[in-house]
């Protein structure tokens, strides 16, 4: 009898990514009693979230009292540049400091004040001390959690497992196919629901922050199987990456450097952050160097508790400032010729206590002495931008995280649109994983429980694994490295931090090359054991995600968040404020279209219009 040519598996619930929004949405899964699995392309415990370092934002208030979460909603809705979804904006505010403390029941150990209670630190964008965090480990910490918590609510989980291919009847999802990373074996996954936390795209570019699974499935997966992209032209670059030695480029330095007191200066020895503050953002920030090391200082007193949160008067210092701005700043001024060398400016946090500096940021301590023998108690760091987080993503529904066009199909995480707008604050990713991975698994749940069986065709799983197979099949073919060489050099240098038409449109039309190349990719050896024949894969969804990037950059011809046009370096707020650029399948075209958002209602605007302080605790309500 001839050997299957792959395995079948039926569960209620199927995650794919393992990282905080896909181990949190398959805990709520499994919590609901639905049979529950999660593929994950690497190994369980490997996720990018542990790659996340500065804390999660909640406005608990432990640390300054004045914080709620009308001030964090406020925050997340400035700092998107008012593209936000202001329901997910809302949720996200009211519901994240549960989601921190269930942490903590769970077993998360976060760093404590002197009271005893989470202890949070600054970060840009946020009026008050908001990020509970653990050291510069706060990802590794979540993700341990939800990991162990994981593991003891019944889960399935499949290890090394890549999926390829999602299979609908009618107008809603029905499972996915799936292959082994070792083996090159396949596996039909038969699914009520699917919720995809398969993170970003940042392995289509030469300079990032990402991890090496980060090639945009989810968003391909989702867009062949109908559902809309949303916001991909907002791409952010944090502004803090290694920049030497080059095996290293672009590898995270956390924002909780500047937090905890770290001074940007380029070659002449200024600060120069004070002349980039924004006109949105004038009167909240420092605006000598002595009222912004008063403020550090005062953060201190803060958590030692010393003064009362009434009493800290001094304005945020402006490396504070949301990441778009601090990452154009630098740049401004490595083009001025007052960069580096290697063509990044100063971080220092040298002038703290040493041992302090090892306590608070024991990671970037090793990472810069072990990758590139400089000591950060003694000198400063080398930084520049970094590619690093995408803003843009699946559209949901922001009450379910469903696709509106694909039933049974979610999205939650990076992988999903909404939450942040333009530009992504600090720190709200983390709890963007917790809250919506909870809803998306909630809601995926309820969905299977009432959802009936419906069956895959079978011609699709067998026509599916023929086209995977045949980037093995022995004939010449495109080398997929190459290929994917030549993805990231138009991507960084056509579509990176700084667009133009001309560029873009030239980026969009190679893509379309590119496209072809990547279909016609060969990588000889069979399936196993061949990485080659999964950058070929993968290379099928980075043109997609790219495409929907480059597309919705083209269309939005104006300068917003992480979206930065030199040919219309003005916001139009009366042109595009308001409104999301959207990238739908149409019979297999990528079409795009403008849509407005949902009014905000009048108590959420009166919110957003004022100013910090008439919305803190103890202020206007």
């Amino acid at each position: 009898m001839a050997k299957p040519r792959y395995a079948v598996h039926e569960f209620d619930v199927v995650v794919v990514g393992a990282g905080g929004a896909g181990l949190r949405a398959a805990i709520e899964s499994a919590r609901a009693g639905r049979k529950t699995a999660v593929l994950c392309k690497s190994l369980l415990g490997k996720a990018h979230t542990v790659m996340a370092e500065g804390g999660a934002a909640a406005a608990m208030g432990n640390v300054d009292s004045r914080d709620n979460w009308k001030v964090h909603f406020r925050d997340t809705m400035k700092g998107g540049r008012y593209v936000n979804s202001w329901r997910m904006a809302e949720l996200h505010a009211k519901e994240a400091p549960d989601r921190v403390r269930e942490l903590e029941q769970w077993g998360a150990v976060f760093d404590r004040t002197r009271d005893g209670w989470i202890g949070q630190r600054a970060f840009g964008g946020h009026t008050y001390p908001r990020l509970a965090h653990v050291g510069d480990r706060t990802g590794l910490e979540i993700i341990r959690t939800l990991q162990d918590k994981g593991v003891h609510s019944g889960l399935s989980v499949f290890m090394e497992t890549t999926v390829v291919r999602l299979f609908k009847s009618g107008d809603r999802v029905v499972g996915c196919l799936a292959y082994e990373r070792d083996t090159g074996a396949f596996h039909l996954f038969k699914a009520k629901a699917v919720v995809l936390a398969t993170g970003g795209f940042g392995k289509a570019f030469q300079v990032t922050s990402n991890s090496w699974e980060y090639t945009g499935d989810g968003y391909a997966l989702a867009w062949q199987a109908g559902a809309d992209l949303q916001d991909m032209e907002f791409i952010q670059f944090h502004p803090t990456g290694m920049v030497w030695p080059p095996s290293v480029r672009g590898i995270l330095v956390t924002e909780g450097v500047r937090g905890e007191g770290g001074k940007l200066t380029n070659t002449n020895g200024e600060r120069f952050m004070f002349r980039y503050v924004p006109d949105l953002y004038k009167g909240e920030y420092a605006e000598t160097e002595e009222e912004a090391d008063l403020w550090v200082q005062q953060q201190v007193d803060l958590k030692a508790g010393t003064i009362a949160a009434a009493q800290a008067k001094a304005r945020r210092p402006p490396e504070l400032l949301p990441r778009d701005i601090v990452a154009r700043a630098i740049m401004a001024e490595v083009k001025s010729g007052r960069g580096t060398p290697r063509g990044g400016v100063y971080l220092d946090i040298s002038w703290r206590d040493p041992e302090y500096v090892r306590r608070k940021l024991p990671s970037m301590y090793h990472q810069f002495k072990e990758l590139a023998n400089v000591d950060i108690t003694k000198v400063p760091m080398e930084v520049g931008p970094t590619m690093h987080y995408t803003m843009g993503g699946i559209r949901v529904d922001p009450e379910t995280q469903m696709t509106p066009k694909v039933k049974g199909l979610f999205a939650a995480g990076e992988a999903a649109a909404g939450l942040h707008g333009a530009n992504r604050l600090g720190g709200n990713s983390l709890t963007d994983l917790l809250v919506f991975g909870r809803r998306a698994g909630l809601h995926a749940a309820e969905f299977a429980a009432s959802a009936p069986a419906a069956p895959v065709n079978d011609a699709e799983v067998d026509a599916a694994v023929d086209h995977f197979l045949s980037f093995v099949d022995g004939t010449p073919g495109e080398n997929p490295y190459k290929v994917w060489e030549d993805l990231q050099v138009v991507m960084q240098n056509k579509a990176g931090m700084v667009r133009f038409k001309g560029e873009l449109a030239e980026a969009i039309e190679e893509l379309q090359a590119i496209k072809k190349r990547a279909a016609a990719c060969k990588a000889p050896g069979g399936t196993a054991f061949n990485p080659g024949w999964h950058v070929a894969m993968d290379l099928q969804f980075m043109v997609i995600a790219c495409e929907a990037s480059c597309r919705s950059a083209l269309l939005r011809e104006e300068s917003r968040g992480g979206h930065t046009r030199g040919d219309f370096i003005e916001t139009n707020e009366k042109e595009w404020s308001g409104r999301n650029v959207v990238a739908r399948n149409v019979n297999g075209r990528m079409e795009m279209a403008v849509e407005m958002i949902p009014p905000i209602p009048a108590e959420l605007q009166k919110i957003v219009d004022s100013k910090a302080e008439e919305i803190s605790t103890k202020g206007v309500a």
